[in-house]
């Protein structure tokens, strides 16, 4: 698989099922276009590992499986991005099972662009699950792009005078 992989600069994007992984899938594809770089679109799954080695053929066939499902989120987040694969981008889809921190950090080398997304997290998924994008801005060798997820607005638009009610006190 690796003898597959372009040479020369490229922009890594990590991809999952979040929507801040699709506003990096986004950045990622403008900034490729923009800087003419292969991008190689990531998707690493965290599937459990048997610690017993009579597990390998349920191990081999649970790591096969994972790494046809991440070719599927994959493609699934072009589609929703980008209505499919550009056609002007070299494009390499990498599916890996294991810890996501570690596989983006191995596959990024000197002269790449890393980009990763990062959201929201509750208290029991920053206790449980580390950052993988703070994993990568710490252990990897290349440039690493971080792209907030934005934020929902928290009300609709309020028309100039209910906002100033609303923050002002009126006097009789």
């Amino acid at each position: 698989m690796e003898q597959d992989l372009p040479g020369g600069p490229r922009l890594i994007v990590g991809v999952d099922e979040s929507p801040a992984a699709r506003w990096a899938l986004a950045w990622a594809i403008g900034a490729a276009r923009l800087h003419r770089m292969a991008l190689l679109a990531v998707h690493v799954s965290r599937a459990p590992v048997h610690p017993f080695p009579e597990a390998l053929p349920v191990q081999h066939a649970v790591r096969v499986g994972e790494e046809a499902r991440c070719t599927e989120v994959v493609t699934g987040a072009f589609e929703d991005v980008a209505g499919g694969m550009p056609d002007d981008l070299r494009i390499a889809v990498i599916g890996r099972v294991g810890d996501p921190g570690y596989h983006l950090v191995d596959l990024a080398r000197e002269g790449d662009l890393l980009v990763l997304g990062r959201g929201r997290r509750g208290l029991l998924s920053r206790i449980f699950l580390p950052s993988t994008s703070m994993y990568c801005a710490r252990h990897a060798r290349t440039t690493v792009v971080i792209v907030q997820q934005p934020s929902p607005p928290d009300d609709p638009q309020l028309s100039g005078e209910r906002s100033r009610r609303f923050w002002t006190r009126r006097h009789p």
